[in-house]
């Protein structure tokens, strides 16, 4: 593999890094040792890589450390419904793992129409690997075990990759490592949002890219690629597709500022990628039917694309797990704690400005803050918006918002491209401060100096703080002991009482998957001819009587229309029995209107249980 830092020719070709005098001076400044080429990797001493692995490991427990003092007792973070999704699609991936179905399709949630895992948040690889701990373990102890390598991992794989290919020394990679690991957008999206923090690949699949255009291997290369694309569309489709958005810009600045070496690169890339890309149709085919035309596929992402969006001035403020933030720092300027996919403040966001103005020469440095500020310009959505109040100036969002794919997006993350490419100018700033350190001249170490003390002054206030944790809503025994198997056959559907999306939820998940329940936390159609997506179905007439009941909006006295609805309701969810947990602080009011639906219930355990198998078989 050919170095990034390499001269205008490599041995596969014309680079994209520039000769030797476009180089960062901090790649030129530092000497080669004698017994390695030029253009030999930087791999250095293994205790670095190790020094850092373990430093980002570290960093990741601080963050999620308040998860672990209480796995099965606690929720991590600030969206409660978003963990108990993510937890029942683990749960799920090891259901399907070790029963063989279908991994992108389930009738055991929603039942009995199901979910489309591809519309949603699949994490089929995830799944797959984590399955042991979540079957030994339980899905809470996968999911935080996910977000916490996650955050780990990330940082990890862009040190690897910017260390091995794009800076001298191993602290300026370390740091690029630690931006992009532990940024705002990583650990606010560490709240719910794992399918969004496992960019582990991410590093390697732009690399991949940067070689296809150096002139490589062609078939190698593109196979290469291909490889990594399939393991990240089984990750997070998200994150894939605005890798390859990041790429684009990332080539269309790369043909401003040097337009003779992206032609030069168009032939060997198109073939690359072209090989990747049929390797990736005959790995993804079936998925990709599915997430486009499968049962119970989705359109387009509920309501208005300018619903989660991040204002101008979110990038210079600080996020609310950070140092420098706090609850309401960003009030107004996002969506909701999930999508602060920005948050630098401002004294970073001007070292960034002065550190571009003294790389400008560097075309890798021009093309990098290009791609950053287009995305962030992005992120706005299709309205330029500074402050909490849109304005009715139409952004360029507004241009693609109706194309497939990108009416799905969530807006916001395009906050995750200019973080990434921040991450890589901090990098390259800090490996050129570094050279200028190594100098003899007393200027060039002041220099070096003022800039280090100026960077660490801006990046501490960014720095994450402990996510926060809350209560978990117990499971009944009945569920979690396995006693249910008695009860309802596998597969087939039990009902929760009240009939509530993340009540489903959570009782299947902690059953690993191991019956069906109806309706849940999920994207889905509008209805079986109307494709647009909307979050959850409309409840059934059982359903919705139960939770007014519930509410005391409605008397438990049900008459025989509500009756006859509620046997055409149980016949519907395939159900075999309605659990409502003897703890209910209205159990009295529900058992009663259940007793007038379905007959006598009879405890067991720590729930009353309706049998409605005579109905329903």
């Amino acid at each position: 593999m050919t170095d990034f830092r390499s001269d205008a020719r490599g041995p596969h070709g014309p680079a994209l890094a520039g000769p030797a005098d476009d180089r960062p001076a901090a790649v030129a400044d530092r000497p080669v040792p004698a017994d390695r080429p030029a253009d030999a990797p930087a791999g250095g001493p293994r205790r670095y890589d190790v020094a850092a692995a373990l430093v980002y490991l570290a960093g990741a427990v601080l963050v999620t450390g308040r998860g672990w003092l209480d796995v099965p007792g606690r929720l991590l973070g600030s969206r409660p419904t978003d963990q108990g999704f993510n937890e029942w699609m683990l749960a799920y991936a090891a259901h399907a793992v070790t029963h063989l179905e279908n991994p992108f399709f389930t009738t055991l949630q929603n039942a009995p129409d199901g979910v489309n895992l591809m519309s949603n948040v699949g994490m089929q690889l995830p799944g797959l690997l984590l399955t042991p701990v979540t079957v030994l373990a339980g899905a809470p102890a996968a999911y935080l075990l996910f977000v916490t390598l996650n955050l780990a991992g990330t940082a990890y794989a862009w040190y690897h990759v910017l260390s091995r290919h794009l800076v001298r020394r191993h602290l300026a990679a370390g740091v690029g490592g630690l931006f992009c690991g532990f940024a705002p957008a990583l650990v606010s999206h560490s709240n719910g949002h794992p399918h969004i923090t496992a960019q582990w690949l991410v590093p390697f699949l732009v690399w991949r890219v940067v070689c296809l255009a150096r002139g490589g291997r062609v078939r190698r290369d593109g196979l290469v690629l291909g490889v990594l694309v399939v393991a990240q569309f089984f990750i997070g489709l998200e994150v894939l597709f605005l890798t390859a958005l990041a790429c684009l810009a990332g080539l269309l600045g790369w043909l401003l500022v040097r337009p003779r070496r992206v032609v030069a690169a168009a032939r060997p890339l198109t073939g690359g990628i072209a090989v990747a890309g049929l390797l990736v149709l005959l790995a993804g085919a079936y998925p990709l039917w599915m997430q486009f035309a499968g049962p119970q596929h989705r359109v387009g992402h509920p309501g208005s694309p300018d619903q989660f969006v991040l204002a101008l001035k979110s990038y210079v403020t600080y996020a609310t797990e950070s140092v420098g933030g706090g609850p309401g720092s960003v009030r107004g300027l996002v969506a909701n704690t999930t999508e602060e996919a920005s948050s630098f403040g401002w004294p970073l966001v001007i070292l960034l400005v002065a550190a571009v103005l003294w790389q400008r020469r560097q075309p890798l440095v021009r093309v990098l803050a290009l791609v950053a500020v287009v995305a962030a310009i992005l992120s706005m959505g299709t309205r330029w918006t500074w402050g909490p109040r849109h304005s009715s100036v139409p952004a360029p969002f507004a241009l693609v918002q109706n194309l497939p794919v990108f009416d799905s997006l969530v807006v916001a993350r395009f906050g995750l491209i200019t973080t990434a490419a921040v991450g890589v100018l901090l990098a390259l700033t800090v490996d050129r401060l570094a050279g200028l350190a190594r100098r003899s001249a007393p200027a060039d170490r002041l220099v070096a100096a003022l800039g280090g003390a100026a960077l660490l002054a801006a990046l501490v206030p960014v720095a994450p703080t402990p996510l926060p944790v809350q209560r978990r809503a117990p499971v009944p025994a009945f569920v979690t002991s396995g006693a249910w198997r008695d009860h309802v056959t596998p597969g087939r559907t039990l009902v929760p009482v009240p009939v509530d999306n993340m009540t489903s939820v959570w009782w299947s998940s902690a059953a690993h998957a191991g019956f069906a329940v109806p309706q849940g936390y999920f994207l889905g159609p509008v209805s079986k001819t109307d494709p647009t997506g909307r979050w959850g179905v409309r409840p059934q007439p059982t359903a919705m009587l139960l939770t007014a009941v519930d509410k005391g909006t409605r008397s438990p006295d049900p008459g025989p229309a509500d009756r006859e609805r509620a046997l055409a309701d149980a016949r519907y969810w395939r159900a075999d029995a309605l659990a409502l947990p003897a703890a209910h602080p209205r159990a009295a009011r529900l058992r009663a209107v259940l007793d007038a639906l379905y007959g006598p219930g009879a405890r067991v355990d720590d729930v009353w249980l309706w049998d409605v198998r005579g109905y329903t078989r």
